[in-house]
């Protein structure tokens, strides 16, 4: 059995938590983006607005900003 160095745990660790948390990101920024055309079906404009502009925010940030910069440049 062979033991696992502390640098290799920590950046295993770190990589795993940036997986999560931009799957986390792109999924709550579709569905903030669902929640969207919702309401701009509904005729509330201001609201569908406000939502489709925090969707892609959240959808940049876990998307590109985490799982492009982070977690596939520890691959390539």
């Amino acid at each position: 059995m062979t033991s696992i160095g502390p640098e290799l745990l920590t950046e295993s660790l770190s990589l795993l938590v940036y997986t999560v948390v931009a799957g986390v990101l792109t999924v709550g920024g579709a569905l903030v983006e669902q929640a969207s055309l919702q309401h701009l079906g509904a005729g509330e404009a201001m609201i569908a607005l406000w939502l489709a502009a925090l969707g892609g925010v959240m959808l940049y940030a876990g998307v590109y900003g985490l799982g492009y910069k982070k977690v596939l440049a520890e691959y390539v």
